[in-house]
């Protein structure tokens, strides 16, 4: 008895890898081992940086708020305890939008804590 192949879902999972190369740049996108290989690893990048994103935000939201403390008086740490000693329950991403788009309004922030 010959052996069977099941045809019907290679020729599907080829064709769904395929449609993910779309737009890659040379024989990533039409030759199967190497567009194959190269989803592989872009869907290895995928995954790693939706993690590392949210550690870039979080040194980006720092950074600006360190910025707006600094122009204040303060440093960041010294910012960061005085909020958490004066009961302020602000995230970093929404001190970091005061600090950037609305800087009198950062700076009421830090002289309630001061």
């Amino acid at each position: 008895m010959p052996r069977s192949v099941n045809a019907v879902a290679s020729r599907a999972h080829r064709k769904k890898v395929m449609k993910l190369a779309k737009g890659f740049f040379g024989r990533k996108k039409n030759v199967w081992t190497v567009a194959k290989n190269a989803i592989e690893k872009g869907l290895t990048y995928a995954y790693r940086d939706r993690r590392q994103k949210k550690r870039n935000f979080r040194a980006l939201w720092i950074q600006r708020i360190n910025a707006g403390a600094r122009a204040n008086g303060l440093s960041y740490s010294q910012l960061m305890g005085k909020l958490k000693t004066g009961n302020v329950d602000l995230n970093r991403k929404v001190l970091a939008d005061l600090a950037m788009n609305h800087p009198e309004a950062f700076k009421a922030v830090v002289d309630k804590v001061k």
